[in-house]
């Protein structure tokens, strides 16, 4: 009887810590509750990346992939570890290039994601200066003298941690329903164009303005006769 007892009580606390393990896996989950897509799109992909993180660099093209084979919105935010020593300073430049047109700060991720491995906190500079050259943009002797580029890297790493980011990089797609369409945290990466086409058919298409009607044109008064 008392080994019965004992057998029923590990299994009780056994239970009661995989419970307690799975609710902290559920509560520690981001929520993308408040995030929406760009005006005028259906569904979009919303990444937090870190320029210094490898599954980041593996995942960034993929991304750009599924956002044009489906024609949905790809928005990025910046959430740079603490313990990745130059990745906030990438984020920065990043977003100098994104002054220039988003595509060139777009192609300026992809060229450090590319060059990742060989890249540390001493050569970053030389890397974002070759960069700079090629595509004809150089750094001004005063780089963000005003400190609104950081400001920008500091305000999408702070809603990360508002909306409770765990890892980088964290990736949503989102619909434009509101409750109807909740967010999808995509954590298997190869179910992303599954969840995109998911929520492209949970999502209303944007109402299109109707054409307006050309006025009639008045014909001409008739002079009166002489």
């Amino acid at each position: 009887m008392k080994q019965m007892n004992r057998s029923t009580r590990l299994f009780t606390l056994t239970a009661a810590f995989v419970a307690s393990m799975l609710f902290s896996a559920v509560s520690f989950a981001a929520d993308g509750s408040k995030l929406k897509p760009p005006p005028g799109a259906r569904v979009a992909i919303v990444v937090f990346e870190d320029l210094e993180c490898p599954t980041c660099a593996a995942v960034y093209p993929k991304v750009w992939e599924a956002g044009k084979a489906h024609n949905v919105a790809v928005v990025l935010h910046d959430y740079p570890l603490a313990n990745h020593p130059w990745s906030f300073d990438a984020a920065v430049y990043a977003r100098y290039f994104d002054t220039k047109s988003q595509q060139l700060g777009n192609d300026f991720r992809g060229y450090i994601y590319k060059n990742q491995q060989q890249i540390d906190k001493q050569n970053l500079r030389q890397w974002v200066d070759k960069f700079a050259g090629d595509n004809k943009a150089p750094l001004p002797f005063v780089f963000d003298p005003d400190g609104q580029l950081r400001a920008k890297v500091i305000a999408d790493r702070d809603m990360g941690n508002q909306i409770g980011l765990q890892h980088t990089p964290t990736i949503f797609v989102i619909g434009n329903g509101g409750a109807a369409t909740p967010p999808i945290e995509v954590d298997d990466y190869s179910k992303l164009d599954q969840f995109i086409e998911e929520m492209l058919q949970k999502s209303p298409a944007p109402a299109s303005t109707p054409a307006k009607k050309a006025a009639p044109k008045k014909a001409p008064a008739k002079k009166p006769a002489q």
